[in-house]
C-alpha cells in the first residue's frame, strides 16, 4: 500500500518537475525573442538615422554609403534572427498553460499593388451548419486572404477568397479556415520565398540588392520585411537540416575542408570560417546519396572540428590543418580517426616550381621568371601517372578499385617515395621543394592508405567544391552580417549544396518543399531529403 502511495508521489513529483522544466524553457525563450526583437528594432532605427542623417546633409563621402550598406545587412540578420527565435518561442509556450506567447510587433505592410494581377481561388463554403448540422445554409459574405506568390519573373496575388455562409436556422455563421502560409502571419507564398532563399544563399544576392530590383519590377520591399522572411523560412528548414546531418555522419567516410568567411564586427570585420563535411561515396560506386553539411564558427580552433565530429568515428579526407591532430589519437572515443591525406593538395606547391607557362608568360610580359625545378617537374609528372589510374577506376567498386592500385600505384608510390627520400637530403632546410617533400613525408601513412582501401580518394576535392560557391560569393556579399547569420548560412549551404550534388534544383526543390513540409507526416519527413524528393505534380499524376 504504501508502495503505491510513493510511487504516485513519485509520477506526481516528476510531472511537476516536466511542467516547471517547461515553463522555464518557454520563459527562456520568450527571453531571447524578445531580446531578439529589441536588437533587431535598435538596428533598424540606427539604420534609418542615418539615412535621414545623409538625406540632410548630403552623401559627404563613399564611406557613409559603405557603412550603410553594412548596417543594412546587420538588420537583416538581426530581423531573420528575431522571428526565428519568435517560433522558437510560440512553440515552447505552446507546452505550457502558463507562459503567454511571444509575438513580435510589426509595423503595418501596405496593401499589395493594384497594378499586379490578382487570381481568385474561390473555397467553396460549408454545405452544413457547424453549429446544428442545418443545411439550409446562404452567404453572407467572403473573406479575402491575399497571397503574394511569383512566377518567374513574373509577380501576381493570389485571393483565397473564403466564402461566410450563414445558417438560417440557428444564425451560425460558417467558413473554410484561412490558406496555409510557410511563416506565421505570412504573406509570401512558397515560390517567393524558395526565390528569396535561394537568391540569398545559393546565388549570394544580399537581401538589399534584391529588394532594389524588385522595387525596379513593381513591388516594393523593405529589407526587413524580406529579412522576416528568410528567419521564418530557414526556421521551417531547420528539421530537414537535422535529418541531412544525421545523414552525412553516417558515413564510415567523409570529406573535410573549411574557408574564410569575413564577418561583420561593429564597424570592423573579423574572419570567421566555415566548415564542411562531404559524405560521398559515389566513386566506389557506393549506392548513399551525396550530401554536404556545413557549420560556422568565429575562429579556427580545434575545438571546432572536434564538437562537430565528436560522436563520429570512420576515415576524414583532409588537408594538414592541426586541429584534427587529437582526432586520430589512439585512444579516442568513440574510436580513432583515420587520416586520407589529399594528393592534389600535396601537388600544388611542386607544380608552382614546375609551371612553365607561368614562367614563359611572366618572361613575356617583362618580368622576372621564376625558375623551372626539374626534379619538382619529374614529381608532379609521376603524381599525374597516379591520377590517371585513378580517372580509369573511378565509380568501380572499392575491391576492383583496391585491386588496381596494388597492381599499378603502389609500384609507383614506391619508386615516388625512394625519390623523395633520396633528394631531400640534398636539399636546403629552407627551399620551397624540401618543404613540400617534408610537407609529404611526415605525413606518408596518410599519403598511402589509399591503396589498401579502395572507399578512399586521392584528393580531397569533393570538399573544395562544396566550399567553392562560398568562394566566390565573398566578392559578392563581401562580409556576413553576424556570427547568428554566419550559422543560419551554413545550414542553408547545406541543404542547397546537397541538391546540387544529387541533381536537383534547389529553388524548384525549395518551393516544393515549403509549400508541403507543414502538412506533411515528420515519421516520413526523410521523403522530403533531395535525393528521395518528387515534385507534388508529379505524385499527383502518380496517383
Amino acid at each position: 500500500m504504501d508502495s503505491t502511495s510513493d510511487i504516485e508521489a513519485l509520477r506526481a513529483a516528476l510531472a511537476a518537475e516536466r511542467d516547471r522544466a517547461q515553463r522555464i524553457e518557454a520563459e527562456l525563450a520568450l527571453a531571447r525573442a524578445q531580446l531578439a526583437d529589441d536588437a533587431a528594432t535598435i538596428a533598424h532605427q540606427k539604420l534609418e538615422i542615418a539615412k535621414l542623417n545623409r538625406r540632410i546633409y548630403g552623401p559627404r563621402s563613399e564611406r557613409t554609403a559603405r557603412l550603410i550598406e553594412q548596417m543594412e545587412l546587420e538588420l537583416e540578420d538581426l530581423e531573420a534572427a528575431a522571428t526565428e527565435d519568435e517560433i522558437a518561442a510560440e512553440q515552447a509556450a505552446a507546452k505550457t498553460t502558463t507562459v503567454a506567447a511571444f509575438t513580435r510587433k510589426r509595423p503595418s505592410r501596405q496593401p499589395f499593388p493594384a497594378h499586379l494581377p490578382r487570381e481568385r481561388v474561390v473555397v467553396p463554403g460549408p454545405i452544413a451548419c457547424d453549429c446544428c448540422g442545418g443545411t439550409r445554409l446562404r452567404k453572407l459574405g467572403e473573406t479575402v486572404t491575399e497571397t503574394l506568390e511569383v512566377i518567374p519573373r513574373q509577380w501576381k496575388v493570389i485571393q483565397h477568397v473564403r466564402e461566410k455562409m450563414t445558417c438560417r436556422d440557428c444564425e451560425k455563421i460558417s467558413e473554410p479556415p484561412a490558406p496555409f502560409h510557410v511563416t506565421p502571419r505570412g504573406w509570401a507564398g512558397p515560390n517567393l520565398l524558395a526565390m528569396l532563399l535561394f537568391e540569398k544563399f545559393g546565388q549570394h544576392q544580399p537581401l538589399n540588392r534584391q529588394a532594389e530590383r524588385y522595387g525596379r519590377e513593381g513591388v516594393p520591399f523593405s529589407v526587413s520585411t524580406l529579412a522576416d522572411q528568410v528567419g521564418a523560412g530557414c526556421a521551417v528548414l531547420e528539421p530537414l537540416s537535422r535529418r541531412l546531418e544525421a545523414h552525412v555522419f553516417a558515413a564510415e567516410r567523409l570529406h573535410g575542408d573549411d574557408t574564410t568567411v569575413p564577418v561583420l564586427a561593429k564597424g570592423k570585420t573579423h574572419t570567421g570560417r566555415c566548415w564542411v563535411y562531404v559524405r560521398d561515396d559515389r566513386p566506389f560506386g557506393g549506392g548513399a546519396p551525396p550530401a554536404a553539411m556545413f557549420y560556422y564558427s568565429r575562429d579556427r580552433g580545434g575545438a571546432h572540428v572536434e564538437e562537430h565530429l565528436s560522436r563520429w568515428r570512420g576515415i576524414l579526407q583532409a588537408d594538414a590543418y592541426s586541429g584534427y591532430n587529437r582526432l586520430y589519437e589512439a585512444g579516442r572515443t568513440p574510436g580513432p580517426i583515420l587520416e586520407a591525406a589529399c594528393w592534389a593538395h600535396a601537388r600544388r606547391p611542386f607544380f608552382a616550381l614546375a609551371d612553365i607557362e607561368v614562367s614563359a608568360r611572366r618572361k613575356a610580359e617583362g618580368k622576372l621568371a621564376a625558375p623551372i625545378s626539374p626534379l619538382a617537374l619529374e614529381i608532379v609528372q609521376r603524381m599525374d601517372r597516379l591520377f590517371e589510374i585513378e580517372r580509369e577506376i573511378n565509380g568501380k567498386s572499392a575491391d576492383e578499385r583496391r585491386a588496381v592500385r596494388q597492381r599499378l600505384s603502389r609500384p609507383l608510390v614506391d619508386e615516388l617515395e625512394a625519390r623523395l627520400r633520396a633528394e631531400r637530403p640534398k636539399l636546403s632546410r629552407g627551399s620551397d621543394l624540401a618543404k613540400a617533400m617534408d610537407y609529404m613525408l611526415k605525413r606518408w601513412s596518410a599519403f598511402t592508405r589509399f591503396l589498401d582501401d579502395g572507399r578512399i580518394c586521392v584528393s580531397n576535392n569533393a570538399a573544395e567544391r562544396g566550399l567553392r560557391g562560398i568562394a566566390l560569393g565573398r566578392k559578392s556579399w563581401l562580409f556576413a552580417g553576424s556570427d547568428r547569420g554566419g550559422m543560419r548560412a551554413a545550414a542553408m549551404y547545406s541543404l542547397i549544396v546537397t541538391a546540387k550534388l544529387n541533381d536537383v534544383d534547389p529553388q524548384a526543390w525549395l518551393a516544393d518543399v515549403l509549400a508541403r513540409i507543414a502538412g506533411h507526416p515528420a515519421s516520413r519527413l526523410d521523403d522530403l531529403l533531395p535525393w528521395n524528393w518528387s515534385p507534388a505534380t508529379a505524385i499527383s499524376r502518380a496517383a
